[in-house]
């Protein structure tokens, strides 16, 4: 089982307990230890040393400390004592001694420039911090002069001199024209370090514009421009032609002579250059000659540092970053074209300020113990070294028998109560100085215990663990442990006490649980703490999931049933391919098993049973396989059914050497299916006791093999059949087989090295395993040591995969090497890794960021690389945070939430996207490291042109009858633009038929329209769009609804428009006609048609006509007949007719289908088969009437 993580205050109690090996640096953080013990003051903020300071800004010098009492502060200014509460503008901050400048009311910076220096006192001693040089950034105006027209031959050399202004900070030089256009360099023109503008050779098209040198000055963010110089050039060939510039031989086509090149800076054949330790070493070569020398640049004796080694400005200047002593020498660059060559060596000598190779830390000693203060230093030249003692030379200082001075040591001994103080060590020589604060503490405590009391452990049986005791006093305690109170030092055997205190348990068995005292005592007095230790059985999986084969649609059931510790909850999950399992319908989670209804394919795969109390775990995993409809057999022995492997048994070790062994065993039954491997697991109980790995793979024909083993590894193993099944279940365990002892022959693997704070760098690697470790102990000695220093490597022995090295630099290589080490000896040399302390936040930000509109939604950005050493880290990526302050069109409320993009990489240039037209934007940079963002640069203003509208809001079709459809809409959410009004573009449609589209313009405020429809069949498309002096934007669509007898018209040809249709409804029409033709011309002969009355009374020829198809028939007296009334009028009126037209289907019966068709009947009463004669019955039908006219 994993040791969990110890809490914060043990680290902090291991530091105090190693006071012995080399002090404490910090007292622990212990709130109740902090504000007992007395501390002398140590400054934990400061200013840099030269602290430049804009002056249009209040001036703030920082000066922050601690210690126990609170210190006091004072100043000194150019070496005498500064009175702050005589200025009135100078203040200093509460419970601090930062000092604020206030100039609101007025004053001049310039006043307040010198040397400050900081003391932080309190009754056991002074710190101070560096000499502060405060200096107020100047940017002087480029004196007055007039420039004579600079009049050259073509092809001859030039150099447009700029000697700029001279700033605080030194200013940044760029060259552009009077209409402020950069002027284009290549290797022919270019700018030199120095800030002139180098011409190789002149070109006539050199003078077709002027040229003006420009420095930026950086706290004042100003541009002080020169007056531009005009360049005449004299040519023999006056037309400045343009093909020329690309033709092979342009120089000797416009007549200009070649010639060899020659160095225009720096002068002569040999130069010497000096440079910081530390810094980048810039060299730089610029030559004229025609054609254009190219430059090529190397290092006597050697190769140049392709690690460090840059060329810029076109091979013109080869920059070494972070130079070191190996970096002196003699370079050379060689200039050279057609007409030859030329050589310039510059000697290159490195001195360095003071830089650290023992910084001295603070010391705390008990009465009597001893002790030193190193402060070992080196530089080019060799620094002095100078002690003082709470600010005063430690010469002037009050005599110490217990003190001696031994060049860069001080030492120490039988220290009294009195020998508290604050020393000073300041280092230096003519390049600079270092000043560094340690004090001398000397604590008298007794011991007490910094751990809660009488804590509860719990461990799993046969695992190790560490019980902490972190305890604190002054002189340092010695500990002891015991058990129950009784019996003696626990140590050796199976426990183990580290130099801490833990107490190391190294396999827990059932007589180990019991209650541990720990006891801390020294000349003070003792202090003791309890800690209870349970012994906890082992959660095991005694009858574990088996693979299993079934049919889809079946049920299965997975067994998995546990024994655990009762006084432990048990919890018991299943996952599937190794994910957690979604328990659905279909499947029933008991405690001891899963349960899966109607098994689908989906069902097939691996299932992990996790059995896991709080303190520890076990998993046992089944296959099951889903099988689909099987066919019949196609012989006897594919029915036979298959199963998984019994497990193998006996197994034997033979053949026993220090690192290998013999397996031999007896294979089980194979039930129908060959074996087909055998896995070999082996279990250690050191480490990790009961838990199985797999060890080798062997082929189903083999029953023995030779197993190799790594030294000191308990070893049991046992072998697990494999047959197309599955797996059987494992063998019994063999007998157990120890191996000897040895030193590692590997050491850990992924070693790294990165801060997590900015002032430490954790080192990392990933353990090693059981039979890596290769004997007792297992330990790793972690080794690191700055870059390229040639410092000595500092050292510790880890028993973790941590250590955190503390006190760095700002993200600072190191070389680190991990080692394994065990009781039997160390592992091999490591290899060594490159690591970097923590980073900080980057120190400036971008500058001279340029903006240039691409469109309305898009910008492109410009601006200056940062200085390395201010990233203070790895640069991720430059930032721009930008934000839409309005809208132009001034009605419209905008969103100021800040968006940024990223620029991965040392980029210069970039394009923010999906910005909003016709806006008004704010934008600033920063610098991103892994540690965040750096300060924001100046903020610049830009604005987006008038562009494209988005899409209407809330278009709206309704149709509230079937001649007309109603049109509603809204303005666009974003205008982005005045809006000068809205399109609409529609058509009908039937089915995939489309008519004619048709087009609409509406002013801006319009936001209805009406639509009449030409027929109500038809349904309409409309695609409405907003339209800006850029355009057209987005466009919505929507269609007019669906009437709901259209239903079927929507999907089905129009049938109408269908060939049978027509000739179907022409054929009922030509009926209708015929019949209608018929009826006319009976009417026109009504007398001929024979009629019987009731009486059965036959017809003669004499017989009335009848009159207009009525049927109404008179008699000699004029008479109505008995089926007749006459009306008012004096008309006759049909009553009960027995012969009416509605008999013959043009009544209310008479109709036609939906599709056209007659449906009518023509049809004649049953009471009218009393009528005689062929005239009669021939008339029952429309097809006997059209016969009759025959």
């Amino acid at each position: 089982m994993a040791r969990p993580q110890p809490p914060p205050w043990v680290h902090a109690a291991v530091l105090l307990c190693l006071l012995g090996l080399g002090g404490a640096i910090e007292i622990p953080m212990d709130p109740s230890i902090q504000n007992e013990l007395s501390q002398p003051p140590t400054i934990t903020k400061q200013s840099v040393k030269d602290h430049i300071v804009d002056p249009r800004d209040n001036i703030l010098i920082e000066c922050e400390a601690k210690g126990n009492p609170a210190p006091s502060f004072h100043w000194t200014r150019n070496s005498r004592f500064f009175n702050v509460a005589k200025d009135p503008r100078v203040s200093m901050r509460r419970r601090s001694g930062t000092l604020v400048i206030d100039f609101r009311s007025g004053g001049r910076p310039e006043e307040y420039e010198g040397e400050y220096q900081c003391f932080a006192r309190n009754k056991f001693g002074t710190a101070l911090s560096n000499r502060i040089r405060l200096q107020v950034s100047k940017s002087p105006l480029w004196p007055k002069e007039n420039l004579d027209p600079v009049v050259v031959q073509e092809g001859a050399p030039l150099t447009l001199q700029c000697n700029p202004p001279p700033g605080l900070p030194s200013p940044v030089i760029f060259w552009m024209s009077s209409s402020m256009e950069p002027i284009t360099q290549d290797k022919r023109v270019s700018q030199g370090h120095n800030g002139d503008l180098y011409f190789s050779n002149v070109m006539v098209q050199d003078m077709q514009t002027d040229y003006s040198c420009n420095a930026r000055f950086h706290f004042t963010h100003t541009i002080q421009q020169k007056n531009p110089f005009t360049l005449k050039v004299l040519t023999n060939h006056p037309y400045n032609d343009s093909s020329l510039r690309n033709h092979p031989d342009m120089y000797s086509a416009r007549g200009v002579s070649e010639r060899t090149p020659s160095f225009m800076y720096p002068q002569g054949t040999a130069s010497s250059q000096m440079v910081l330790r530390g810094m980048d070493l810039l060299l730089e070569c610029i030559a004229s000659g025609v054609p254009t020398p190219d430059i090529a640049w190397y290092k006597k004796g050697g190769d140049l540092p392709s690690d460090k080694a840059k060329f810029e400005n076109f091979n013109k200047a080869l920059r070494i970053t972070s130079v070191s002593e190996e970096d002196s020498g003699e370079y050379f660059c060689l200039a050279s074209n057609k007409m030859g060559s030329i050589r310039h060596t510059i000697s290159v000598r490195v001195k360095a300020a003071p830089y650290w190779l023992d910084e001295p830390k603070n010391l705390i000693l008990a009465p009597g113990e001893d002790g030193r203060l190193v402060c070992r230093a080196n530089g080019n030249p060799k620094p002095t070294v100078q002690w003082m003692v709470n600010g005063e030379p430690l010469q002037s200082a009050p005599p110490n028998p217990n003190r001696e001075v031994a060049g860069d040591t001080i030492i120490f001994r039988d220290t009294q109560i009195s020998s508290r103080a604050v020393y000073q060590c300041n280092t230096s020589n003519e390049h600079g100085y270092l000043l560094a604060n340690a004090f001398v503490s000397v604590l008298d405590v007794p011991p007490r215990m910094m751990s809660p009391r009488n804590q509860l452990i719990r461990v799993i049986l046969y695992n190790r663990t560490r019980l902490d005791c972190p305890f604190f006093g002054s002189p340092i305690p010695t500990l002891r442990w015991f058990k129950n109170g009784q019996g003696s030092n626990l140590d050796g055997g199976n426990y183990h006490v580290y130099e801490n205190g833990s107490l190391e348990i190294k396999m827990i068995r059932k007589e180990d649980q019991g209650i541990y005292t720990c006891v801390a005592t020294n000349i003070l007095g003792k202090a003791e703490n309890q800690v209870r230790l349970e012994v906890k059985d082992p959660t095991r999986i005694f009858r574990m999931p088996e693979d299993q084969v079934v049919k889809r649609g079946t049920t299965v059931q997975l067994e998995c049933r546990v024994k655990h510790d009762p006084s432990l909850k048990l919890t018991v999950s299943w996952l599937k391919d190794d994910q957690p399992l979604y328990i659905g319908n279909r499947m029933k989670k008991e405690d001891d098993s899963l349960t899966i209804f109607g098994v689908a394919e989906r069902d097939q795969g691996s299932y992990t049973c996790v059995a896991s109390t709080e303190l520890d775990q076990d998993l046992a995993k089944a296959y099951l396989t889903v099988l689909a409809d099987q066919t019949t057999p196609t012989n006897r022995l594919a029915a036979l059914p298959k199963g998984r492997p019994d497990r193998p048994r006996d197994l034997e070790l033979t053949d026993l050497a220090e690192r290998s062994v013999r397996l031999t065993w007896i294979p089980g039954d194979d039930n129908n299916s060959p074996i087909t491997d055998y896995v070999v697991q082996f279990e250690e109980d050191q480490f990790q006791p009961g838990v199985w790995h797999d060890h080798s793979k062997f082929p189903g024909s083999v029953n023995s093999a030779v197993l190799q083993l790594s030294p000191y590894v308990n070893y049991q193993f046992r072998v697990i059949a494999v047959n197309e099944v599955g797996s059987s279940h494992p063998s019994l365990p063999s007998e157990r087989y120890r191996t000897s002892g040895a030193p590692p022959e590997s050491n850990p693997s992924d070693v790294k090295g990165e801060g997590t704070r900015k002032n430490n760098m954790e080192i990392t690697w990933t353990p090693m395993n059981a039979t890596s470790a290769f004997g007792p102990n297992l330990r790793y000695i972690v080794k690191w040591r700055r870059r390229e220093t040639r410092e000595t490597w500092n050292n510790a022995t880890v028993w973790g995969s941590r250590f955190v090295v503390g006190q760095t630099p700002v993200y600072v290589p190191y070389e680190i090497r991990v080692q394994a080490e065990n009781d039997f000896g160390k592992g091999p040399e490591p290899d060594t890794v490159i690591g970097y302390s923590g980073e900080d936040y980057p120190r400036a930000a971008p500058t001279d960021v340029k903006i240039r509109v691409l469109n309305s939604t898009a910008i492109s950005l410009q601006w200056n690389r940062v200085y390395s050493d201010t990233v203070q880290g790895q640069l991720r990526e430059y930032r721009a945070y930008y934000w839409r302050e309005s809208s132009l069109l001034k009605s419209l409320w905008v969103s100021q939430k800040r968006q940024q993009a990223g620029f991965p990489g040392d980029r210069l240039r970039g394009v923010v996207s999906r910005l909003f037209p016709y806006s008004n934007y704010k934008l600033e940079m920063v610098v991103v490291n892994g540690r965040g963002d750096g300060p924001r640069s100046e903020t610049k203003e830009f604005t987006t042109p008038e562009g494209v509208p988005s899409a209407p809001r809330r278009f709206r079709v309704r149709q509230p009858n079937l001649q007309t459809i109603n049109l509603e809409w809204d303005h666009p959410e974003h205008p982005n633009g005045i809006l000068t009004g809205y399109s609409l573009r529609y058509l009908p449609f039937n089915g995939t038929k489309l008519g004619k589209q048709m087009v609409e313009n509406f002013s801006p405020n319009q936001t209805k329209f009406t639509v009449q429809r030409a027929d109500p069949v038809s349904r309409y498309r409309f695609t409405l769009s907003a339209r800006t002096q850029v355009g057209s934007g987005e466009a919505v669509t929507e269609e007019s609804p669906a009437a709901p007898n259209e239903a079927y018209t929507n999907n089905q040809p129009d049938i109408v428009t269908q060939g049978w249709f027509i000739g179907l409804m022409c054929a009922i029409a030509l009926l209708v006609l015929i019949l209608l033709i018929v009826c006319f011309i009976k009417r026109s002969r009504g007398g001929k048609y024979p009629v019987r009355e009731k009486k059965d009374v036959p017809l003669g020829p004499e017989d009335p006509k009848e009159e207009d198809g009525s049927f109404d028939y008179s008699d000699e007296d004029n008479k109505p007949l008995q089926a007749s009334q006459t009306s008012l009028d004096g008309t006759i009126k049909q009553q009960e007719s027995d012969d009416s037209l509605v008999d013959y289907g043009e009544g209310g019966e008479g109709q036609f289908n939906e599709d056209g068709s007659f449906i009518g009947q023509y049809t004649v009463k049953k009471d009218k088969e009393e009528t005689e004669g062929n005239e009669s019955s021939e008339a029952t039908s429309p097809v006997n009437a059209i016969y009759s006219l025959a």
